[in-house]
């Protein structure tokens, strides 16, 4: 019996009716695949997973702590984590990032920053796995081992290992220094849904504690959409000013904020770079490296921006084959 057969058996048994149609409604970057199952009058999504391989137990914990805040998450209507089956409220195919244009983009941005405000705001952290300097160094080791290690061919060592160990003990520093708050982790354009002109979030089983400005530049410098820097800045005070109004511990200084903003965005990018290039070479998933220049600029213009993270920067260019002999102008 193949999977959507076992799914479809599944569905009659708990709802008494086998659905009228069962079509795989997308897969993503982790070992989750989606159906939707359509029925006479309604239809659902079902999560489908290897219960040996995804551990569902934070993605329902989640999703009952968001929806008891009012948060627009999906509802959980059936499960079977020994099979690996949970079925979800269908919210349709209509992401944030396919709405962005040029003359849409803010008007739906102010309202992504309003839902993010809310959520940081409504959403207790108390219970959440800490984004400590343990977590943030096992992040950027992804990029040291498979963006270096595999997307290059490049084992560090000597003077360019310690130029990437003490940069990334500032970026932990940095980040660590910020005041935490419920940190969705992958707050972007594509995990967020829009039914019935109404913004829709998913993908938040991987939720911390963690810094209050992650989740905002996962938003503006999102992996897999670019704006310009005036755009984002304009967003960020916008975000900030919300922020302060609805009593987050955001920093009172925003010049102070705009550095967090930065820093986490840094962290965040070596990470993906990482990512990206893991899901070529070890899930033969080969599409996200489309994205990896996107990502490469963020990290360069950070650099560029900051002189104790000029190395890393001449690092990481050289690496890509931009010979930079005397570093960065500024």
């Amino acid at each position: 019996m193949n999977r959507s057969e076992q799914l479809s058996n599944w569905l009659q048994q708990v709802r008494g009716i086998a659905p009228h149609s069962l079509v795989l409604a997308a897969t993503d970057a982790s070992v989750r695949q989606y159906w939707r199952a359509t029925f006479a009058d309604f239809s659902v999504i079902v999560m489908d997973f290897d219960p040996a391989v995804f551990d569902c137990a934070p993605f329902l914990a989640r999703q009952q702590q968001l929806s008891g805040a009012e948060m627009p998450v999906p509802a959980v209507y059936e499960q079977d984590l020994a099979q690996g089956f949970v079925v979800l409220e269908d919210l349709g195919d209509v992401t944030l990032a396919s709405l962005l244009s040029e003359e849409t983009a803010k008007a739906w941005y102010l309202r992504a920053i309003k839902l993010l405000v809310e959520l940081q705001a409504n959403t207790s952290d108390d219970e959440l796995p800490k984004f400590d300097a343990e977590f943030i160094q096992r992040e950027l080791n992804i990029c040291l081992e498979w963006y270096f290690g595999q997307q290059f061919g490049v084992t560090l060592t000597g003077k360019e290992l310690a130029t990437w160990e003490r940069s990334c003990a500032l970026i932990t520093q940095q980040v660590l220094s910020q005041p935490t708050v419920f940190m969705h982790r992958d707050f972007h354009s594509r995990n967020l849904l829009v039914q019935n002109d109404a913004l829709r979030l998913i993908d938040f089983q991987d939720a911390v504690k963690g810094p209050i400005a992650y989740d905002l530049v996962s938003l503006l410098r999102d992996a897999y959409v670019e704006w310009g820097e005036t755009f984002v800045l304009d967003l960020v005070i916008r975000y900030w000013e919300q922020a302060r109004a609805a009593g987050l511990p955001v920093h009172e200084d925003f010049g102070d904020f705009y550095l967090a903003f930065e820093m986490a965005g840094l962290q965040r990018h070596l990470k993906i770079l990482g990512l990206f290039a893991r899901l070529k070479f070890r899930d033969n998933k080969p599409q996200y490296q489309a994205d990896i220049p996107r990502v490469f600029h963020y990290v360069r213009q950070v650099c560029l921006r900051y002189s104790e993270l000029t190395p890393l920067g001449r690092l990481l260019v050289n690496l890509n084959g931009e010979k930079i002999e005397t570093g960065f102008t500024f």
